[in-house]
């Protein structure tokens, strides 16, 4: 019977509190735009990153098992400051060579520079769109995580004697060789002529940007063709195993400095990159946004909280007399407070449940721009709503209970 009463009560106290919310829509709208905003802020942000780690491992992990880039620039240069870098010397083909030739333990040393370039032709057919063109050596493919589909890749001589012979990406044989096999056919770069010898095996997409639509030539011919005064070379060592890793990389680094001339009181002035340290990375940029997207929404809850206790003491004062008639015929004080909690929790709710609509769908819309998978960050929904409970019940409860403790006669009396 008590449990029966207890639901009741609950019932018509959400009868009620809907009534009141419905008598007051633009008050009631404006308190749920300042919850919806700070829920909003959090679902949004959460949701974008979602998307985008989702897709990380595969952009991110460009380099193969075991290997590390050194290179004049940071791979992500978030939170960088490009004029450090920019000042500094060039990584060229000369200092590759001095570090080839020096270093004991690497199982594997490879280079790679890239640009791009438009017009690439075959016969009656033009790219005319930008395609990625790089310039490489007969280990590149291996250490960027990359394998030769068809054909064959670079070997010493191709680099040697600097030969006009090219390695395509899928989408570039998709766009000049849609019915044939492109293998030993002719393409025009810069009105040269240059043979297939290989397609590389097609990668995908990541962050919304193919990884197909690129050409490979021997990195000799590269520099000799297609480089200019910016170009600067990114140096690929794989180390023997894992036990090794730390040590190739410390030979490495001691090595670079030596053929830099690097002082020993001045750090490096190169960039020594690995898979997990761009991920690192990836991960210490979205750790701030979180924290500023929290800031935010900590603020805006707030404000809507006091925004719903202000709501919440007029419409006590307005509803003086009903609380008395009320009291006067049966309402308890738990009644009343029930019913203005109600109130306050079904305004916080409803904010909070447009505000996980509204950031789940805005958040997405990097999905959309990324051509990746939506998702829906299902935990974060859970805790927008739970703490949209405690934001009605902590700034509903003293409304409520002024309510709860109105005299009803002098209830009655008011005017």
């Amino acid at each position: 019977m008590k449990g029966r009463s207890t639901k009741n009560i609950l019932k018509e106290s959400l009868r009620m509190a809907v009534e009141a919310i419905r008598q007051n829509k633009l008050r009631s709208i404006l308190t749920l735009l300042g919850i919806s905003i700070g829920v909003f802020s959090v679902i949004g942000v959460m949701t974008a990153i979602r998307t985008l780690e989702s897709s990380v491992n595969s952009g991110l992990n460009i380099f193969g098992v075991n290997t590390f880039s050194i290179q004049k620039w940071p791979e992500i240069m978030v939170g960088h400051d490009w004029r450090k870098y920019r000042n500094r010397e060039n990584i060229d083909y000369k200092q590759y060579e001095q570090f080839k030739n020096r270093a004991k333990l690497p199982s594997l040393i490879s280079v790679i520079e890239g640009g791009s370039i438009r017009n690439v032709r075959y016969r009656d057919k033009t790219v005319k769109k930008s395609i990625d063109i790089f310039g490489a050596d007969e280990g590149t493919i291996r250490t960027m995580n990359t394998f030769i589909g068809d054909g064959r890749n670079f070997n010493r001589d191709d680099v040697r004697f600097s030969r006009n012979v090219c390695i395509l990406g899928m989408d570039v044989v998709d766009r000049l060789f849609p019915f044939e096999d492109p293998l030993g056919k002719k393409i025009q770069l810069k009105g040269l002529d240059y043979f297939v010898i290989g397609t590389a095996e097609r990668k995908g997409e990541a962050f919304g940007r193919s990884q197909d639509n690129y050409l490979v030539v021997p990195i000799s011919n590269y520099l000799e063709r297609f480089s200019n005064h910016w170009t600067t070379l990114s140096i690929n060592v794989e180390a023997r195993s894992e036990l090794e890793y730390s040590k190739t990389k410390d030979e490495a680094i001691g090595l670079m400095r030596a053929i830099r001339k690097v002082p020993p009181d001045k750090e490096n002035d190169f960039e020594v990159v690995t898979n997990t340290e761009m991920i690192e990375q990836f991960s210490g940029f979205t750790s701030g946004v979180k924290l500023f997207a929290l800031s935010i929404s900590v603020i805006a809850l707030l404000v809507a909280g006091i925004g719903i206790m202000n709501i919440m003491l007029v419409s006590v004062t307005e509803r003086i007399k009903e609380i008395g008639i009320r009291k006067a015929i049966g309402a308890t004080r738990q009644d009343i407070l029930t019913q203005f909690l109600m109130e306050a929790v079904f305004l916080s709710e409803f904010g909070g449940i447009a505000g996980i609509i509204l950031g789940v769908a805005g958040g997405n819309i990097v999905s959309f721009i990324f051509n990746i998978p939506a998702v829906i960050p299902i935990d974060w929904a859970f805790i927008g709503l739970f703490v949209c409970s405690i934001i009605g019940i902590g700034f509903g409860i003293y409304p409520a209970w002024r309510a709860a403790n109105l005299d009803p006669i002098e209830s009655l009396r008011f005017d």
